[in-house]
């Protein structure tokens, strides 16, 4: 499951992502911010006439919904892909999305109990719940959402499950309204694509397609990457057998790689590239602890290009710090589904990656980055609480230089 919150922004929620049980490892979440993605759908499924009008609006208009053809229009643009075999959940409030969900279908009754403390917290007071697929697909999940919502005291505003080019609804009964063949529907008749593309969201055909906006560069970038890594592993390797004094080497080391945390940040920020030589050695000083801790404490949700372009370019052994550093700037930035996936990568890579783990966890127990906004450590604070440094530091970073890279996963 993976659940989006609202993020500060003029538009709809940016593609929020899609943890579910059968793509994810469990329910993920993602940032609350202050909503800005007002939406009340239609109470009623039958028609734009009985329906209210709903809107997106924040601090100015948004998408603005009138029918099921409408919700069913703005659902991919919500999580970022056309769903399929899902169950999505919208919770609202004074006519805000306050959060988001998507799971894939099928999955084990008492699923949807975890949201129970989000809804509360989150202040959601309704929900619109959209299934996609067959009914024996669907129609459990929608009902263990009703009966959550009962328990909870939500309001439903609209149940819908579309399939085939079909739409039901489970809230309405009347068969003039909504015939048991199911209503047909065409999304291209819906101003939803118009405004959400004007707006600039993006619905991608499916979490595939999403996946590989992160996948590792292949080609002729690939090589120089290769080159420009084993150029800087031979250039370290030379300096650590030169040394005489490794404590006095780390102190060195880990102030160049500080330095260039802060070079790359400033680099992205005036909207400028790594070259290769660059990445590759900042690829190796993110594998210290300290290093990839003041690119963290230093975290700004507009960092998610740096550490995208990071995470597609570094050889595989030096991904998991880039990794973990994108999905923390996805995560605040609200985009769970590129936080899920990035961390999936790292873990695949090294699956004891300890920063990776600790956002994974967040996302699995539906935190929100909320949490961590003014309480992280400051670049001082880092260094009063973990003291001078010593040889020991480099330890991640040596292990890495003996690892065999025939050992790690093919790109």
């Amino acid at each position: 499951m993976t659940t989006n919150h609202s993020t500060p922004a003029t538009t709809p929620p940016p593609n929020p992502n899609p943890g579910s049980p059968s793509e994810d490892s469990s329910p993920n979440t993602a940032a609350p911010s202050p909503p800005p993605s007002p939406m009340s759908p239609s109470s009623s499924s039958c028609s734009a006439s009985s329906s209210s009008t709903t809107s997106f609006t924040s601090l100015e208009p948004c998408l603005t919904l009138t029918s099921p053809t409408d919700i069913l229009a703005a659902v991919p643009y919500l999580v970022g892909f056309h769903p399929k075999t899902s169950l999505i959940l919208i919770g609202l409030d004074r006519r805000q999305a306050k959060l988001v969900a998507r799971w894939s279908l099928p999955f084990p009754p008492g699923t949807l109990a975890s949201l129970e403390p989000v809804f509360d917290r989150e202040g959601v007071t309704e929900i619109v719940v959209v299934g996609y697929g067959p009914g024996e697909l669907v129609t459990p999940a929608v009902d263990e959402a009703r009966l959550l919502a009962a328990k909870t005291e939500l309001h439903v505003g609209e149940a819908l499950r579309a399939h085939e080019g079909r739409y039901w609804s489970y809230i309405c009964d009347l068969a003039t309204c909504c015939p048991a063949e199911g209503t047909p529907y065409d999304l291209t008749t819906s101003q939803i694509a118009a405004e959400a593309t004007i707006r600039g969201l993006v619905a991608l055909p499916d979490r595939e397609s999403l996946e590989r906006t992160i996948a590792p560069i292949a080609g002729p970038v690939r090589m120089a990457m290769r080159r420009a890594t084993a150029d800087a592993i031979a250039e370290l390797r030379a300096d650590l057998t030169a040394t005489t004094n490794l404590d006095t080497f780390a102190t060195q080391f880990i102030a160049e790689s500080l330095n260039r945390v802060r070079a790359a940040l400033q680099t992205h920020e005036e909207g400028g590239r790594l070259d290769d030589a660059e990445a590759a050695k900042l690829g190796l000083a993110l594998s210290i602890t300290r290093a990839r801790d003041e690119a963290w404490t230093l975290m700004q949700d507009s960092h998610v290009l740096l550490w995208k372009d990071l995470t597609r370019r570094l050889e595989p052994r030096f991904i998991p710090p880039a990794a973990s550093l994108l999905a923390m700037a996805s995560w605040r930035a609200g985009n769970n589904v590129q936080a899920t996936i990035a961390l999936e990568r790292a873990l695949t890579i090294d699956p004891s990656y300890s920063m990776a783990n600790l956002l994974m966890h967040a996302l699995q127990n539906l935190l929100s980055p909320a949490i961590l906004r003014d309480r992280l450590p400051t670049p001082a604070e880092l260094d009063a609480a973990m003291g001078p440094p010593h040889a020991s530091w480099l330890l991640p970073l040596v292990n890495l230089l003996d690892e065999d890279e025939a050992n790690t996963p093919p790109e």
